[in-house]
């Protein structure tokens, strides 16, 4: 299949039943068209194997913000694995299209398949990169403790889009700005259309997200409790959070979902920097949970700086 040509495909038959009652076809006419559209259809599968679109073999749909997205992003470049990265605008994906970000893309021959979330995404990464030559995906290695904490740190992601939600939906301009409105990379299409859908995204991620005073609380509550425990661990100056000196992908998860809030130097690793928000930037009260937090939990936050220094050039 090639997505281009769909798309082009999709877009005459969504404008048919306008035509069909533009021009009052007759019943004959209208099933004709019908044939032809689904002729049409045939070819564009019969051409993804004569003559297939080219395409790159790995692209990872993205807002470049997300820390979900950061959480693959960094695993992929710390393996060495090449992809490019698509960056969507805001939310549309995943309310519109069904289609949540991270997504990857993977290309074999002329089959196109695709995997979302995070977690499943680095499961096919290792078990595709294992045994090929010039990826280095040990630290991708599924051991029970790391597919443990990795739920823990993917509940920590989850409450921290309801903490970011809580104060970034009350700044309409610098949500736009975290969605990608300013970002170049994004189509200019989703660029222009999320200001005007503004007033849905944001009802529909208040009602999805649960995004209330109490949820907001309760949020705060469980991030603070890992915080605490990982400052704990991370007080000792070790290298990684659960073993030895060489760093996992549940280290990056951790400095991926942190830097989020923390929003230190290189996040993204350059592909996260037009979406980039400086603590200058943020509301009173975002700012002062982002202060609390880098206050009290100060063994982790070095950590996380220092990995970002370290290896996220």
């Amino acid at each position: 299949m090639t997505d281009r040509r769909l798309f082009v495909h999709g877009v005459f038959l969504w404008l048919l039943p306008v035509v069909v009652a533009v021009w009052g076809w007759s019943v004959a006419t209208a099933v004709l068209a019908v044939v032809l559209m689904l002729l049409w259809r045939w070819l564009i599968v019969l051409s993804g194997f004569v003559a297939p679109e080219r395409a790159p073999p790995l692209v990872l749909e993205s807002i470049a913000a997300s820390h979900f997205v950061e959480k693959v992003r960094w695993n992929m470049d710390a393996a060495g694995i090449e992809y490019v990265e698509k960056p969507a605008g805001g939310t549309l994906g995943a309310y519109f299209l069904g289609r949540t970000v991270p997504r990857l893309k993977i290309r074999t021959g002329a089959v196109r398949s695709q995997i979302g979330n995070s977690a499943e995404i680095l499961r096919y990464l290792w078990g595709a990169y294992a045994v090929s030559p010039g990826a280095n995906v040990a630290h991708l290695a599924p051991t029970p403790a790391r597919l443990e904490f990795e739920q823990r740190l993917d509940r920590y992601g989850v409450n921290l889009q309801v903490w970011v939600y809580h104060h970034l939906l009350q700044d309409r301009e610098l949500t736009l700005h975290a969605w990608g409105a300013d970002n170049s990379a994004v189509p200019p299409w989703q660029r222009w259309i999320l200001r005007p859908l503004f007033p849905v995204l944001a009802f529909l991620i208040r009602r999805s997200f649960k995004i209330t005073p109490a949820n907001y609380s309760k949020a705060c509550a469980h991030i603070e409790k890992l915080l605490a425990e990982l400052d704990a661990t991370l007080s000792d100056g070790r290298t990684s959070i659960l073993e030895g000196e060489q760093r996992n992908y549940t280290d990056y998860e951790f400095a991926a979902m942190t830097g989020l809030w923390l929003q230190p130097l290189n996040y993204g690793g350059g592909k996260a920097d037009s979406s980039r928000i400086e603590r200058g930037q943020t509301s009173n009260p975002m700012r002062a949970d982002i202060e609390r937090w880098i206050a009290d939990y100060p063994h982790a936050v070095a950590w996380v700086q220092k990995l970002y220094a370290e290896e996220r050039r």
